[in-house]
């Protein structure tokens, strides 16, 4: 399975390609919004991880773009933006799950597979 991890916190994206490649997954990082989007838009994914505060475009501006293009790939989106409102949001713009920061990696798996 291929994933692509669009995350701006180089530690936490670093950490999740780390177990996720131990777990047999190759993945792929954007650190900013637009080369995440560039990335999604054409190359092939899996899955897609997409934090929502990032530069350039926000994950919410990702999604969007992706789900009007009819890219269904999946999204979890993972944010330390946990209010309701935030989740309501993505799940409509077309997000697969929504896990909010902080979370257990084995929980990120759970929900991968």
């Amino acid at each position: 399975m291929r994933i692509l991890v669009v995350e701006d916190e180089v530690k936490i994206a670093n950490s999740i390609k780390r177990g996720l490649e131990e777990e047999g997954f190759a993945v792929d990082v954007a650190y900013e919004g637009n080369k995440g989007l560039n990335l999604a838009k054409y190359e092939e994914y899996d899955l897609i991880l997409l934090d929502i505060m990032l530069p350039g475009k926000d994950g919410f501006e990702i999604l969007k773009t992706l789900r009007e293009a009819k890219n269904f790939t999946p999204v979890i989106i993972l944010t330390a933006r946990g209010a309701v409102e935030d989740k309501i949001k993505g799940l409509d713009l077309g997000a697969d799950d929504y896990l909010p920061k902080p979370f257990a990696f084995d929980e990120l798996l759970a929900r991968i597979r």
